[in-house]
């Protein structure tokens, strides 16, 4: 079974006036991950896709997706997947790739369509493309880690990127997940903007009764969303997008737009934040 919901793109003006409940239904995608279906978000902020497949006893397939406009989902796109459950087969242009928890499976334009198997939880984010790379299977070993922050500020946490420009190629996705370690609630902060893309987060390993508060708006114009486990925040190019949590939690970003270069954003000082 597949969902598929729209979210338009809302102007800084337009989203100053929004309630909570406006706020999200506009910028938080919930109920993604339900078992033997695929919901996905079509955004109107690069025209990102982000959603859930969780197969049960019969396989999933992803194949047309209306608003794609083609007759098969990856026929002008790109995308990423991640695992968040156990081990499990995703099939694609031919080929079986074996996803443990953790990794993330790179598909190339053009690939067709895709079948999901159990016991796996896939994440899946999808941008247009232009042309093809290869498609590939990223393990947390193969992917670059940074490590950033220190305890003292909370923010004691571990980058992994695994589908980026440097060696691991794509038309305009970057994707990768950021683990907080133990004590740790920060992410992204400082914070920063980044006019030339937008960018998703997926927030998961968020215990039960925790929750994230995800910081949004312009910098002078700050809003929140409170967030649970397995929960999409899509920030537009002229929101900030960082969090704090009520524990330890790990999220999955990914930006697609002008430039895929990680660097390419513009810091917010901590005092010009209102």
């Amino acid at each position: 079974m597949l969902t598929v919901s729209i979210r338009y793109a809302v102007d800084p003006i337009a989203t100053k006036a929004m309630d909570t409940s406006t706020l999200r239904d506009n910028f938080l995608a919930e109920g993604q991950f339900a078992e033997g279906e695929i919901r996905l978000v079509y955004t109107h902020y690069d025209r990102m896709i982000v959603g859930g497949a969780v197969p049960g006893a019969t396989p999933l397939v992803l194949d047309e997706v209306k608003p794609c406009g083609t007759a098969s989902i990856l026929d002008r796109r790109e995308m990423g997947i991640l695992n968040i459950g156990e081990p499990a087969t995703v099939s694609a242009g031919g080929a079986d790739y074996h996803v443990g928890r953790g990794d993330v499976l790179y598909l190339s334009k053009g690939t067709g369509p895709i079948t999901f198997s159990a016991p796996g939880r896939f994440y899946i984010v999808s941008t247009p493309a232009h042309a093809e790379h290869p498609s590939r299977l990223i393990t947390i070993e193969d992917a670059n880690a940074i490590k950033l922050g220190a305890a003292e500020t909370s923010n004691d946490r571990t980058i992994y990127q695994f589908i980026s420009p440097d060696g691991k190629g794509s038309c305009q996705l970057v994707m990768g997940y950021t683990m907080l370690h133990g004590g740790s609630v920060w992410n992204s902060m400082p914070c920063h903007v980044h006019d030339r893309r937008m960018e998703a987060y997926f927030y998961f390993d968020v215990a039960e009764g925790n929750k994230v508060f995800h910081f949004m708006g312009e910098p002078t114009e700050t809003r929140h969303l409170v967030v649970g486990n397995e929960e999409i925040a899509i920030s537009p190019p002229w929101s900030i997008h960082c969090g704090s949590g009520t524990g330890s939690y790990t999220f999955c970003w990914a930006m697609a737009g002008d430039n895929v270069e990680f660097t390419d954003f513009e810091p917010v000082a901590m005092d010009d934040l209102r």
